[in-house]
């Protein structure tokens, strides 16, 4: 492999390893040849998040305008241009030789702007529409690489997952992303419980739920579990070799549930946490669960 093609790679992956760290097990349980291309994504995914979310006082149209330079970069590259980019080399290599589709990357670039204009969504079909290029068309970027044996049928498993881990960050990063500005609980959903965003306000300044934010939460985590549900009959639809990877990343990630649960749905206290030893069990048995055995929901909230 060319060197400057290999060092983004190692770029990619390093992103990975620090931010990423409940997938990057999942991710150490696919093969050598799939692993580059999966933390090639992550960069991608990361690097873009990381313009948006700058929080070192630069503007938000100095952020959008970085965010633009960068996509069209990656869009030149995608056309044979030469790219001076860490990220990219790694990224446009991984979409050729797998053969991913171009315009879930566009649908991704089109959600990172949008948070740079959207601080909050009226109905959960808004927040869709957002989730749509933010957490969907991930789990679509993916299936080339984990290779299911149909993947029409596959598709719409693998964007449910995308949705799944999407609304579990939202529900876990609550005051972090009240701390950017930004609501991504829907307002009907707040109206439903009878909270404001005044009230997160406070509860993030006296760092404690008050009831009718658990209530909220309560709600939210019913509607994940809801989407790790319908993803859950995709993972005996990929290739045997992928199946514990991800199998790894939906029981920890729907773990993060249980631990919201575990902390009385008290999402301002601290954030919640997959301790490392459940981690390392989870991981252990995916790799003994034999390829092909369905994933239950009830199973996801058991580790």
């Amino acid at each position: 492999m060319d060197p400057r093609l290999a060092a983004s790679y190692e770029q990619c992956r390093l992103l990975h390893r620090h931010y990423g760290r409940t997938y990057y097990l999942a991710t150490r349980l696919l093969s050598a040849e799939q692993r580059p291309h999966v933390h090639a994504l992550y960069g991608f995914t990361r690097y873009a998040d990381e313009i948006v979310d700058r929080m070192d006082g630069t503007d938000p149209g100095e952020r959008a305008r970085q965010l633009r330079g960068w996509a069209d970069a990656f869009v030149a590259g995608l056309n044979g241009a030469p790219v001076d980019d860490p990220i990219l080399p790694a990224v446009l290599h991984t979409i050729n030789v797998c053969g991913l589709d171009r315009d879930d990357f566009a649908a991704f670039l089109h959600s990172m702007a949008m948070d740079l204009e959207v601080r909050s969504y009226d109905t959960y079909d808004d927040l869709l529409s957002y989730m749509e290029g933010s957490a969907a068309v991930i789990g679509t970027m993916m299936l080339p690489i984990l290779r299911p044996v149909d993947p029409t049928a596959a598709r719409e498993p693998a964007r449910q997952l995308g949705l799944a881990f999407q609304l579990t960050n939202f529900i876990r990063d609550v005051a972090e992303d009240l701390g950017r500005g930004r609501v991504y609980l829907p307002r009907e959903d707040l109206d439903r419980f009878g909270v404001t965003v005044a009230d997160l306000r406070t509860a993030l300044d006296r760092g404690y739920s008050p009831p009718q934010v658990r209530a909220l939460v309560r709600f939210e985590i019913e509607r994940a579990r809801d989407h790790y549900a319908l993803a859950a009959p995709g993972i005996p639809m990929l290739a045997p070799a992928s199946q514990a990877c991800i199998r790894t990343a939906y029981h920890l990630y729907s773990a993060i549930l249980d631990e919201v649960e575990r902390q009385n749905l008290d999402v301002f206290t601290r954030r919640a946490v997959v301790p490392r030893r459940v981690r390392l069990r989870v991981a252990a048995r995916s790799l003994i669960t034999p390829a092909g055995r369905p994933v239950s929901a009830a199973a996801s909230v058991a580790v």
